[in-house]
């Protein structure tokens, strides 16, 4: 047998078993993914970050800077226009650019913690302002009008100068803080472009996985259990001497080769098959040649020994007829011994006839009425019932599938040596009962209350020509139980003695109640 290693096994792996491919394979490719998944878990976690930063921190703190502007510009304005018409209405927008600051203030120092260079430059701009509201805006909004413009034409110049500076810092602050607020939006982007590619490759990896697995499932496994199951099925088609090749792993090479050792056990055990069939069909031949010759016996048993034994009978008996009591005592017996011998062999020839007859001819199986049969033996019987002053009764005896002469011969014998086989201090009583035993057949019993057999002799009753008793007890040619037994097995059941009935004998016997294999192979064994 050829055993291939699977492609690419070489070396230290030529000896790996399918699960061990597979384990190694699940190992590397949960290795790589796992790789993958945290390099992808990490550039997940890294956007969702950067997502949070530009989000929750840059976004609004450029914003709220911007606002923080806003608000101080409306404050010069207010206090500007307060200054120079002194009207209060013009103190609106320092009043509310007042509140702004403060707000912007406070976002800011919670969206720049931790941020140094950031804080460090809100606490310029927070300086600056302090400065510039200390020197100009509070002094001017809260004087008197007429002392507001003179405030105002007095600290112009100053007033200018601070703001600007003021300006200046709060454009730095700006552009820094837009400036990060860039760089983060550019680390988004390139996280995101790592995001993407990772779980490009992770769902390439798993397409080339898929394909791999695929192929090496297909090279390594579903391929060499196909061929083997071809070859199998043409070693099953007939072509027995087909070896079987298989490829693959270390484990399907053990199965080939197990299969292989397999078909050669087959081949063997078939040509042995083959020895015996042609060893049965010549004893099948020699029985059949041997079965015409016992019908042969049988056509001269019943033809040319029935004749001359006739007419010894016939002779013997003129002679006890005209000669008896004329010679002396000694001759009448030896007469009458002669006739006696006469008669035993013609009915121990028509016994064997019967016997003979069984699965050989009468074999039309048919369904057959049980209570009709019985009722005819009865009636055959009626003579000896009557002078032995028997009692007969039976269930309902159901419709069983046989032969319906072999069948009234069957019962003719058992209810005969029930009757035959009496106590001489009681009259014979015979109960026929019958049961369903599931299977199809049914199982019957015949009791009497007669001189019962030993358990020793239970086995040999169905002996042929085998006696328990002289012939001057009990007449018969000791044939009736073993054409019994050979009538029921024809029929596919068995028969046998009960031997736990006391007080008399029971035979228990089964018949089906259909066709069954068991009787056809029964049969067979009778042409």
């Amino acid at each position: 047998m050829k055993n291939e290693q699977p492609p690419g096994a070489h070396g230290a792996t030529a000896g790996w078993t399918t699960r061990r491919w597979l384990r190694v394979s699940v190992a590397v490719t949960l290795t790589v993914l796992t790789v993958l998944g945290a390099l992808g878990t990490w550039a997940m976690t890294r956007t969702s970050q950067l997502t949070d930063q530009i989000v929750d921190r840059r976004g609004p703190a450029l914003t709220n800077a911007v606002r923080l502007e806003a608000a101080l510009v409306n404050q010069e304005t207010g206090v500007r226009g307060y200054g120079l018409s002194g009207r209060r209405d013009f103190l609106e927008p320092y009043t509310r650019g007042v509140t702004d600051e403060k707000e912007a203030l406070r976002q800011l120092d919670a969206l720049l913690e931790s941020d140094g260079a950031a804080e460090e430059e809100l606490a310029n701009v927070r300086e600056l302002t302090l400065r510039w509201q200390s020197r100009i805006a509070v002094p001017i909004a809260t004087a008197a009008p007429d002392r507001a413009v003179a405030l105002t034409s007095a600290r112009a110049q100053e007033g200018k100068a601070t703001f600007d500076s003021l300006r200046r810092a709060l454009a730095t602050q700006q552009t820094h803080l837009a400036d990060r607020r860039a760089a983060a939006s550019s680390d988004l982007r390139q996280a995101m472009t790592l995001r993407n590619w990772t779980f490009t490759m992770i769902a390439l990896l798993i397409l080339l996985v898929a394909a791999l697995a695929f192929e090496a499932l297909r090279r390594g496994i579903t391929g060499p259990l196909g061929r083997l199951g071809q070859t199998a099925r043409e070693v099953a088609g007939g072509r027995f001497e087909q070896p079987i090749t298989v490829t693959g792993p270390a484990d399907l090479r053990q199965l080939g080769s197990d299969v292989e050792s397999m078909r050669e056990r087959l081949l063997k055990e078939l040509e042995f098959s083959e020895r015996s069939r042609r060893t049965l069909d010549e004893q099948a031949a020699d029985l059949q040649r041997s079965n015409t010759e016992l019908e042969q016996f049988a056509y001269v048993a019943s033809h040319d020994l029935q004749e001359p034994l006739r007419k010894v009978s016939s002779f013997t008996q003129l002679l006890q007829r005209r000669y008896g009591g004329q010679l002396d005592e000694r001759a009448d017996q030896y007469i009458a011994f002669a006739v006696d011998g006469a008669n035993r062999m013609q009915v121990l020839i028509n016994d064997l006839l019967a016997f003979s007859r069984v699965g050989r001819v009468l074999n039309d199986h048919a369904e057959v009425d049980l209570d009709d049969v019985v009722a005819r033996t009865l009636d055959n019987l009626s003579v000896t019932i009557e002078e032995s002053g028997a009692r007969i009764t039976h269930d309902p005896l159901p419709k069983v599938v046989g032969d319906a002469t072999q069948l009234g011969m069957l019962w003719q014998n058992l209810l005969s040596n029930s009757i035959k086989f009496r106590r001489p201090d009681r009259s014979p009583e015979v109960r026929i009962t019958v049961r369903d035993t599931g299977d199809g057949l049914r199982e019957f019993a015949v009791t009497d209350n007669g001189i019962g057999i030993e358990p020793e002799f239970q086995e040999k009753v169905f002996v042929l020509f085998q006696r328990l008793h002289t012939r001057e007890a009990y007449p018969g040619t000791g044939i009736g139980l073993a054409m019994c037994k050979k009538v029921v097995e024809f029929h596919g059941g068995t028969i046998r003695i009960d031997p736990g009935h006391t007080g008399g004998t029971r035979v228990v016997f089964t018949l089906p109640v259909e066709r069954s294999a068991t009787a056809d192979d029964a049969r067979e064994a009778h042409p």
